[in-house]
């Protein structure tokens, strides 16, 4: 993992991309690796010589070095926080209250911003300005989902800082990566899953960021049931922090703009991921995604893409998660790992299975639902749940797979084989990449 930011080719890549019009001069001399100055102090810098000082790796770290006209500050913070509670539903909703809303716009804009981090966070606001938008949301949710009464003032500023900064890493790796298409190598894999540790080593070095901050960094792809990264923490072993912070970038993932029936699509996931994220930030959460009639206008028009008889696929999941192969955990001939991961596996499917009875759509709930009502609303609902759902079991096969770790020449037991061919066929037209990527990303 990189040390700094001059050791990575990805982010001097982006830099080239601003444009020769984006002024940029260094407020240092830059020394290279051989001891010898490169650039003068006050020196113009292109972003086609700033790639190039990258190659060099110089002793001075170029985010240090290099100041950049019109960067981020607090105010412009600010200014964009005010847009997106203003113009986003779900925001607006954080924000009713006057004092909330205040609240909220002076923890972003009281968010510290080392010269190093304003350089970098500006070359992600220019290069992807979506991306900035979401770095922006997710500090706004992580400051609403941690004020409660006596929240200390300090906390909620610096839960902000994680969430405006916990995916500055991404910027860092190879953007090719981040395609839903692409196929990646479980090297690729390892690179990806670093990302929050990179964001942290871009952190840790600035006295500004409490150690609780750069936790919550650290733990925001960690989920509930183990299935997270980088550690794979369960429960308790994930911060208070963290897991605000897991839940945030989830919410501001799903509500960016472009995204329709955003309410319904984030009331679907939160409901049938109870497992994965904390009920009670969830369930705080919820109400905030009711439809109110009368006043909403979001949802006019059904889901793209619905899922035509989604009770057929419903008890075609719920089937094939009954057919598990448990006994194979009980197989001596395997290994102590590979019978530890089955077991996981195993429990992994029967919380799904809890899901399905709390999401009120397993079979013998859904016996009394006569074919012509599923329409309008109940049908997105369905859709919905259906697809996620899917993607749940979907992933469950694939890193069932993973798990096993089968060696060259090796193949699956024919029990498991079995099960992930019946899994992939149920999936098949069910996972979307294009609509579940936002949170589901199997890469990051």
């Amino acid at each position: 993992m990189p040390d700094t930011v001059t050791d990575s080719p990805y982010f001097a890549k982006a830099v080239s991309q601003l444009g020769s019009e984006r002024g940029m001069q260094t407020n240092r001399a830059v020394v290279g690796a051989n001891g010898i100055k490169i650039l003068d102090k006050g020196a113009r810098v292109t972003p086609g010589l700033y790639e190039r000082l990258a190659q060099h790796h110089p002793t001075t770290p170029l985010e240090d070095a290099i100041e950049i006209d019109a960067a981020v500050n607090s105010k412009n913070l600010r200014a964009i926080g005010e847009e997106l509670l203003d113009s986003n539903l779900v925001f607006s909703r954080m924000a009713e209250k006057p004092e909330n809303r205040k609240l909220l716009l002076d923890c972003l804009e009281a968010v510290p911003l080392p010269p190093a981090i304003v350089f970098q966070l500006t070359v992600v606001r220019d290069v992807n300005p979506g991306q900035f938008r979401y770095f922006v949301a997710t500090a706004l949710t992580a400051v609403w989902l941690g004020n409660r009464p006596r929240a200390i003032r300090n906390d909620l500023v610096m839960l902000a800082g994680a969430g405006l900064l916990h995916d500055l890493g991404m910027v860092h790796i190879d953007p090719v990566l981040l395609e839903p298409s692409a196929e990646i190598s479980p090297e690729q894999r390892r690179q990806l899953y670093s990302h929050p540790l990179v964001s942290v080593l871009l952190l840790e070095r600035h006295r500004e960021y409490r150690v609780e901050m750069l936790r919550a960094v650290r733990e925001h792809h960690e989920v509930l049931d183990g299935s997270g990264y980088p550690a794979g923490l369960t429960a308790t072993a994930i911060g208070a922090w963290g897991r605000k912070l897991s839940l945030a970038q989830v919410v501001a993932s799903l509500v960016r703009p472009g995204r329709s029936h955003a309410l319904l699509r984030l009331s679907v996931l939160l409901r049938t991921n109870r497992h994965r994220y904390d009920n009670v930030l969830i369930n705080r959460m919820l109400p905030l995604l009711q439809q109110r009639p009368g006043v909403d206008t979001e949802v006019t028009d059904s889901i793209d893409n619905p899922v035509a008889d989604p009770v057929r696929h419903l008890q075609a999941i719920h089937n094939v998660l009954l057919g598990w192969p448990s006994a194979l955990a009980q197989d001596l001939r395997w290994s102590a790992a590979r019978r530890s991961g089955l077991v996981f596996m195993g429990e992994r499917c029967a919380r799904i299975r809890r899901t399905i009875i709390e999401s009120g759509v397993a079979p013998d709930q859904l016996q009394s639902l006569d074919a012509d009502a599923i329409t309008g609303l109940l049908a997105d609902e369905l859709s919905l749940i259906t697809r996620e759902l899917a993607w749940q079991l979907r992933a469950v096969e694939r890193e069932a797979r993973r798990r096993w770790a089968a060696t060259a020449n090796e193949k699956l037991p024919e029990t498991l084989a079995v099960w992930g061919d019946a899994v992939e066929a149920v999936c098949a037209e069910l996972v979307d990449r294009s609509t579940l990527a936002a949170v589901h990303n199997e890469k990051i």
